[in-house]
């Protein structure tokens, strides 16, 4: 039996990376998964093939800056499946330019995208993760919730923001069962990050000058942070709440590092200076 067994799980942004990897995962435990994003073509063939492989999901359109969208996707997953006891708030997006560069509504739709879309999630699930009697709610923060990165004034308010609203929702439903946890994933491998990085001349050389920060001198791929948000969505993190679990090959242990040549994360890697 999976550690998923029998549970329902609500994930936003499922239609790739880590929201995607998040669905694969959970279905190999056990869970029926509602696939929420707005590329449905994407979620229904993500659905077909958990469908293959003895899984259930249920693909739903849905932009998570719309509260009634977001109630709609909430009331589409407890009619399908009977109730509710997993909420992944892993919907997200970054916007690249500088601070004074900004639009009100560029600030307002990334702020709408990245934080109000977990209080819409939360304020529609809660009854049903009320009577869940145990239930868990895992937000997706990023390491920009500990530290600026230029060019990213409203992302890095987003996710700092995630980390308080986590502590928040924690204190005030750990009388109703319900544990709320955080993952802050550093540099991983996904098309948000492909994306942010094409913009620039040389993508593969500014993803390495990046890795050269990172201690394990590789990137995350989407399932190291699916495991995390696994952990933190059953009892195998029985008496964590509202923490933050950062994911992130050893980034943020310090302040200035240059990885000089290989590590043994690095797959077929050299040691510096070795054979």
């Amino acid at each position: 039996m999976g550690r998923l067994e029998g549970k329902i799980a609500w994930i936003s942004g499922a239609t790739s990376g880590i929201g995607e990897a998040t669905a694969r995962l959970f279905a190999r435990e056990g869970a029926k998964v509602a696939l929420v994003g707005r590329r449905v073509a994407l979620s229904r063939r993500i659905a077909t093939g958990l469908k293959a492989e003895g899984g259930e999901a249920l693909p739903i359109r849905c932009d998570v800056s719309s509260e009634r969208q977001v109630r709609d996707s909430i009331r589409q997953t407890v009619k399908r499946f009977g109730k509710l006891d997993i909420l992944v708030n892993n919907a997200g997006m970054v916007h690249v330019k500088a601070l004074h560069k900004y639009t009100e509504r560029e600030w307002d739709h990334v702020m709408a995208v990245n934080v109000k879309s977990m209080f819409f999630a939360v304020k529609h699930a809660m009854p049903h993760l009320r009577r869940a009697g145990r239930s868990y709610i895992v937000n997706v923060g990023s390491i920009s919730s500990f530290v600026g990165q230029a060019l990213t004034p409203v992302y890095t308010t987003t996710k700092h923001a995630i980390v308080g609203l986590t502590k928040s929702i924690a204190l005030d439903y750990a009388a109703d069962g319900i544990r709320c946890n955080c993952v802050c994933p550093g540099i991983t491998d996904t098309p948000m990050l492909r994306e942010h990085l094409n913009v620039l001349p040389d993508p593969e050389a500014a993803l390495a000058a990046r890795l050269r920060r990172v201690p394990m001198g590789v990137p995350l791929t989407p399932h190291d942070v699916a495991k995390s948000i696994l952990f933190l969505s059953c009892d195998d993190s029985s008496g964590i709440t509202g923490t933050t679990l950062t994911i992130d090959a050893g980034y943020l242990t310090a302040a200035e590092w240059e990885t000089k040549g290989g590590t043994k994360f690095m797959s077929g890697a050299k040691a510096a200076g070795g054979s």
